[in-house]
């Protein structure tokens, strides 16, 4: 009977531990690609209003120059839609607690989704609009966006100028952050590959 047990006992922890790797295998085979992503910041006299990005977050994966040159600038990104949805998968959403200025134009709290126009490598402009986001993709949902496709102006709140720069540091993965923060605002920032955009607000 122990000769018999013995083999059992061996066999049942092999089958455990295939089962282990088979489900690590499957896990990482589901994961996103581009996974979802947050950037967080707080303003305010007692920093009590939170402002958040929430994006999906594409990795280079050895690609270089992903923005482009000359004529093709901006169009891998923009992937056939007329503005960067500067994320991947579902739009890109901006969040505000309390109404910020950016440049001389006025975001009311709320939600919104945020794009880029590319217009050349040192000319972005940062896009907040009352377009919705599409949680799943969907072509007859016209009252959402899935990312970029679909995009049309008419719905802009915010259309501003961003500060860009090229960096000597190459990030991996797409990047949204807040500097220069303070009680009475900051900036909005966006790095991806050797480039940094930046959108400076207030309260």
């Amino acid at each position: 009977m122990k000769s018999l047990k013995r083999p059992l006992f061996v066999l049942a922890l092999v089958l455990l531990a295939v089962g282990a790797l088979a489900s690590t295998a499957t896990a990482q085979s589901e994961r996103p690609k581009s996974p979802r992503g947050q950037a967080a910041t707080q303003v305010g006299p007692a920093f009590e209003h939170w402002v958040t990005v929430d994006y999906g977050r594409p990795i280079l994966r050895g690609r270089g120059g992903v923005f482009g040159s000359g004529e093709e600038y901006g169009k891998k990104v923009n992937a056939g839609a007329p503005v960067w949805r500067a994320g991947a998968n579902q739009s890109t959403r901006f969040a505000t607690e309390v109404a910020l200025k950016f440049g001389d134009q006025t975001l009311p709290a709320g939600e919104y989704s945020l794009f880029i126009e590319l217009a050349s490598p040192t000319e972005w402009n940062l896009i907040l609009s009352n377009w919705g986001a599409q949680q799943q993709f969907s072509r007859d949902d016209k009252e959402n966006l899935w990312g970029a496709y679909g995009y049309t102006a008419e719905k802009d709140v915010v259309k501003v100028p961003m500060q860009v720069m090229n960096i000597d540091l190459s990030v991996d993965q797409l990047t949204f952050g807040f500097i220069n923060g303070s009680a009475e605002g900051g900036a909005l920032a966006v790095w991806w590959d050797n480039v940094m955009a930046t959108a400076p607000f207030t309260l």
